[in-house]
């Protein structure tokens, strides 16, 4: 997936003559074979309920909070797309822990009621590897953070990229122009104005009930049988990790 960039990283006029290696991904084998029960939250319960690949999950990171007029836009959204969701609503997380009694984001009055059996509002951590690794999850809203991106693509899960700050805008070019494993639910350059409900109805319906949505999915379960498959014996990042363990074990 990074060969090309990695191969650019070798050169001697970058690296100054310094080895690299790409390892990983590291995550645990054990999530994506379904057999991880450390962390059975009520969302995966709720998830075990639900059609193969018919549930999209949404979950903006710990870095970004959305404005209550955005997250009111994305509630009508998802209502509007009748698309069963997991959605994590939650602030960014606080760099002073003591600093008071984290606010609760509102939502439309009529959303409760309204999506009740249709989808699930996570207030707290959610288990993200989890819900991408479980069988009924076939879409992520994200906001495109590497880590995001890294969990996703291993878990053969196509991303509706949303970027909000830093390397988001490099990430989600590299998701849905270079690898062409997700679609673009709101561009840079338009950073500033507020995503309407017809527009995230759009990308939701799109991704998860349109060809164009099963061919992003199909490139994106192929490339995480890549990654997967490279991890195992003979495999480029196995090979990576045992070549990096004899250079410093020599």
């Amino acid at each position: 997936m990074e060969g090309t960039y990695v191969d650019l990283l070798e050169k001697e006029e970058i690296s100054g003559n310094k080895k690299v290696w790409a390892i990983g991904p590291i995550i645990p084998s054990t999530i994506r074979q379904g057999r991880n029960s450390a962390s059975r939250c009520k969302c995966l319960e709720w998830l075990d309920n639900q059609s193969p690949k018919s549930v999209i999950y949404i979950s903006f990171g710990t870095t970004t909070s959305m404005a209550d007029e955005q997250i009111k836009e994305l509630a009508i959204g998802l209502q509007k797309s009748k698309q069963k969701f997991i959605w994590v609503l939650r602030n960014a997380d606080k760099g002073d822990i003591f600093a008071g009694e984290v606010m609760r984001r509102k939502l439309p009055e009529t959303f409760g009621e309204s999506m009740e059996g249709v989808g699930m509002v996570v207030r707290e951590w959610a288990p993200q590897p989890e819900i991408l690794g479980h069988p009924s999850t076939g879409g992520f809203m994200s906001h495109c953070g590497w880590n995001s991106c890294l969990e996703s693509i291993t878990m053969g899960v196509p991303i509706a990229a949303w970027p909000m700050h830093s390397n988001q805008p490099r990430n989600t070019v590299l998701i849905t122009k270079i690898l062409r494993v997700g679609l673009v639910v709101r561009e840079w350059a338009h950073r500033e104005e507020l995503v309407t409900s017809s527009t995230i109805e759009k990308a939701v319906k799109k991704l998860m009930g349109t060809k164009e949505g099963d061919e992003i999915r199909k490139r994106a379960e192929e490339l995480g049988s890549a990654v997967w498959q490279s991890r195992q014996q003979g495999g480029i990042s196995r090979m990576e990790l045992d070549t990096f363990i004899a250079h410093i074990s020599r």
